[in-house]
């Protein structure tokens, strides 16, 4: 914990000004509401109110001086924005640097001076630019600006976006990764390497403060083959966010993707028989489509021989001034969809998503001032539940049913397998759901047709692509009454994930563990492979 004259220091809060938030807190302790003790408690000269991360720092600072015991429901209340880790860990985005891209894509802007695709004031991206794209400071004042305002940040998902990761150098990606796990351990802040290699710093993260609990990487299909998937493994790669756009090549060669469909659904398959969770970047409104052509498209994710993502990101095509599709715009040869016909169209496919995926956005976080002509609604998420409640449709994506914030009770969950064929194997998405089907926690088991990549620790192994257990991201040992986490549901799915492997006649039950998991993994009798951790079913037959 840090000191009351640390955190004055760092965040500018005055005495007078710690002294008040803990009066606002004594108020919140004793029932008030926190919006409510706030307005009562307004700063002195008219000045306004106090910030949340003020009844942080007021909390932390009691707490370290012994005035009051851990309360996490007190935390809870007054934590900024707590969406952002009530799918159970604290995402962490990291920005690469500018580099040239292998695809000419008409839709992407053409900054210079930013990664293929970004834009310098995209939230994300602009804090990349502050901090010269070094993944150091990224990751190290994202760290204590969650902390600041009350997230935990001992379970962190690091994100590393910037367009085509496999089109960067491997001595840079290597450099980048390691930069990063080095900010997570709080060392090494000048980058001074001597002998560390990656995989000593990765050790070190396995039983560390900040534990890495998932790394994402972005790349084309045409990037993607056994050679690169292995390097991601070493790396610490556990998710692949995958540019696919569309599933119609005439669609594709319009919009001079670079790839085809074919390419897209093999680099899928690849990538799954290799144990990585798959999320899919999909556009509509590209030069070419129509609502109807999107909409065929859209089913086409999910045919047989389709790709079936676990996750889904849809981002509708934005007309930007910097990027080639402007002048097809200025010459009348492509037409944005409005906002109302881009509603309509969200509303009517997200009913067709299957209860295993779970659909990340419906729109790209692209400041309006840089939209020249068709949507320029940044809220179209909102709007798009409004509609479907209004026809009286729903989704069943995951991120519509995971339980967040609600209590959950053990005893009336009810284990569901849903199996589905995907990429040459068996997909098997086991869940706990509550009795209103929201999502308390699952595991994705991949059942695959032989060992396609020839990579020893997946030989005679089903695989887990993924555990997640939902709900408020707790720290490692908390209590939280009525919380999925920590509630034993990760050991159940396990369980049964094992029983499966075992009646299907599999050997070995292979997991793509995140560095920061493996401790977690390894008690629960999974031991280190080269890449995968792998626990020996043969003495449980």
């Amino acid at each position: 914990m840090e000191s009351r004259e640390a955190w004055v220091k760092k965040r500018n809060i005055s005495p007078e000004e710690l002294a008040l938030a803990r009066q606002v807190l004594e108020e919140i302790r004793s029932g008030a509401e926190p919006r409510a003790a706030l307005r009562a408690h307004p700063l002195p000269g008219g000045a306004g109110f106090l910030a949340k991360h003020a009844l942080v720092a007021a909390y932390r600072d009691m707490v370290a001086s012994g005035e009051l015991h851990e309360d996490p429901h007190l935390l809870a209340a007054i934590r900024m924005k707590p969406v952002r880790t009530l799918s159970g860990v604290t995402t962490i985005t990291v920005l690469t640097r500018p580099s040239p891209c292998p695809g000419e894509c008409i839709f992407c802007p053409s900054e210079t001076d930013m990664p293929q695709s970004y834009l310098p004031d995209e939230p994300g991206a602009r804090r990349g630019v502050e901090n010269h794209f070094d993944p150091w400071l990224q990751v190290s004042s994202r760290l204590q600006a969650l902390r600041e305002v009350g997230h935990p940040t001992d379970k962190v998902e690091l994100l590393i976006l910037g367009g085509s990761w496999g089109a960067y150098s491997r001595s840079y990606r290597e450099w980048f990764v390691r930069r990063c796990f080095e900010a997570l351990n709080e060392e090494n802040p000048q980058d001074d390497i001597g002998d560390v290699s990656l995989a000593e710093v990765q050790e070190r993260n396995s039983h560390g403060r900040h534990r890495n609990v998932g790394l994402v990487i972005e790349t084309r299909p045409d990037l993607i083959n056994r050679s690169e998937l292995l390097e991601y493994r070493r790396l610490g790669v556990t998710k692949l966010q995958i540019g696919v756009q569309s599933l119609d090549d005439q669609i594709l060669e319009l919009n001079r993707r670079g790839h085809s469909a074919d390419e897209a659904r093999q680099a899928f398959a690849l990538a799954r028989a290799a144990g990585f969770k798959l999320v899919a970047h999909w556009m509509p409104n590209l030069l070419g489509a129509t609502p109807a052509s999107d909409r065929q498209d859209f089913l086409r994710l999910w045919e047989e021989g389709g790709l079936d993502p676990d996750e889904l990101k849809i981002y509708p095509c934005q007309l930007l001034r910097s990027a080639p599709l402007y002048a097809y715009w200025q010459r009348g040869e492509y037409l944005p969809y409005s906002e109302e016909t881009l509603l309509d169209l969200l509303a009517d496919i997200k009913t067709q998503v299957p209860r295993y995926c779970r659909i990340n956005r419906v729109i790209r976080d692209i400041p309006s001032p840089n939209v020249v002509a068709g949507n320029r609604n940044t809220s179209l998420r909102q709007d798009v539940a409004k509609e479907m409640a209004r026809r009286g449709t729903h989704c069943q994506c995951i991120r519509c049913r995971e339980v967040r914030a609600e209590a959950v009770e053990a005893t009336e969950l009810t284990l569901h397998d849903l199996v589905y064929p995907a990429g040459g194997a068996e997909e098997h998405f086991i869940s706990f759901d509550t009795p209103d089907d929201h999502l308390a926690g699952f595991l994705r088991l991949s059942l695959p047709n032989g060992n396609p990549l020839a990579i020893p620790d997946l030989e005679s192994a089903a695989i887990i692509r993924e555990v997640h257990v939902y709900g408020q991201s707790l720290e490692v040992g908390a209590d939280q009454s009525g919380a999925a986490q920590h509630r034993g549901l990760g050991r159940k799915l396990i369980a049964q994930a094992e029983a499966i492997a075992i009646a299907r006649g599999y050997v070995n039950l292979a997991v793509i563990s995140a560095v920061g998991t493996r401790e977690y993994y390894a008690a629960r009798g999974f031991v280190n492979g080269a890449l995968y951790m792998v626990k020996d079913l043969k003495a449980k037959k």
